[in-house]
């Protein structure tokens, strides 16, 4: 699908959104964009917890150069966020008990004019980027900005908030060593990643892990044992897995904590603990589970999330100038670039069983399971 450019004369005020679960450098994106736009002598509207922001007016703030003072070495978002479900769509129950699903697109875009925008930047992951194009059906002139930190969306070499992750998630592996050690206990670290293990490998590869398993590779039970035994055989007492939360073995299912209800994905979770007891049962040795779960989302972007982040930002509101719309600004280095959102939305962005990572990972004699 072709970008859209705009027929607007000229833009005089933009809204700001930030949706989809919270990644470290979402109020970087918001400082880029604000003081860009300033600059330009717009004005900027930040909507409180995302699309939210459409059906009450109540529920923006004016952002101007104190609103966003000091906030990009901050973690979350100063705007809210909204996850899980469809917020164009309502659950009503009628005078009579039945209970149907009304369809609020038309009242987002009313809210859309009432707060008299003439351009819309919506900074999240896929979810988000999907009602964010059915906006741009609808009329409304929208850019998407990619946010996740399992780095899953297509269209961008990496977006904000991965880096951030695999840090954290490399830290906890690095102090774990040397407990492992002590008590020559296997540690099992659960992390983030349902359906994609960017984060489990780069974090594994990066923490010298030695057992890494990723959705992407369904893994047999008995070659995660037999690694742990090998090391057991060679003098090393102590062994590190680190496990996606959506890894899964090729006779089973991914562990969950919550089916799918009401439009909300289901909640993964438990593969960590699956893992763990499964690896004492068979070696005999003492094991541990770790699950680092949103503290990969939380606290300081790195340096390197805080410098794609300010650059995103910025390039959103370049695009907004420039007149295109129904486009997401994506990392393709090293420049930052534009892609259509009907070629981003639905589309898992998955490890490649080839990819440079993963064969290093094979060469450093790391287990994954396969």
């Amino acid at each position: 699908m072709a970008e859209i450019t705009s027929a607007v004369p000229a833009i005089r005020r933009i809204g700001l959104a930030t949706g989809g679960g919270d990644a470290p450098g979402l109020n970087a994106v918001i400082r880029a964009a604000t003081l860009a736009a300033l600059r330009r002598g717009w004005e900027v509207v930040g909507l409180q917890d995302c699309f939210e922001g459409l059906f009450d007016p109540q529920g923006t703030r004016m952002l101007d150069g104190a609103a966003v003072r000091g906030i990009t070495h901050i973690g979350g978002t100063i705007l809210g966020t909204q996850s899980g479900g469809d917020p164009f769509l309502q659950r009503v129950v009628d005078a009579g008990g039945v209970e149907r699903t009304v369809d609020r697109i038309g009242d987002a875009v009313a809210g859309f004019r009432t707060l008299r925008l003439d351009a819309l930047i919506v900074i999240g992951g896929d979810g988000t980027m999907r009602l964010t194009h059915r906006l741009a059906e609808h009329g409304v002139p929208v850019v998407g900005v990619p946010k996740t930190i399992d780095n899953d969306l297509e269209g961008t070499v990496v977006a904000f908030g991965f880096d951030t992750a695999v840090s954290v998630a490399t830290e906890a592996i690095d102090r774990l060593h040397s407990t492992a050690d002590a008590h020559r206990r296997v540690m099992v670290v659960e992390v983030m990643g349902r359906y994609a293990g960017w984060i489990a490998l780069h974090a594994g590869v990066g923490g010298t892990a030695d057992v890494i398993l990723l959705p992407e590779i369904p893994f047999h039970w008995e070659r995660v044992f037999e690694k742990v035994r090998e090391r057991e055989r060679s003098g090393k007492r102590f062994s590190i897995v680190v496990v996606a939360e959506g890894a899964l073995p090729v006779d089973g299912e991914r562990v969950v904590q919550a089916t799918a209800t009401a439009g909300r994905v289901e909640k993964l979770g438990g593969i960590g603990e699956l893992v763990t007891g499964r690896i004492a049962e068979a070696t005999g040795k003492e094991a541990r589970c770790v699950v680092l779960g949103h503290l990969q989302r939380g606290g300081q972007p790195t340096a390197l999330d805080r410098l794609l982040s300010l650059r995103f930002g910025a390039a959103a509101v370049r695009t907004v100038e420039a007149g295109l719309f129904d486009v997401m600004v994506a990392l393709d280095p090293p420049d930052v670039v534009t892609v259509p959102l009907a070629q981003v939305m639905g589309r898992m962005k998955r490890v490649p069983l080839d990819s440079d990572t993963v064969c290093t990972a094979r060469d450093l004699g790391i287990c994954l399971g396969d």
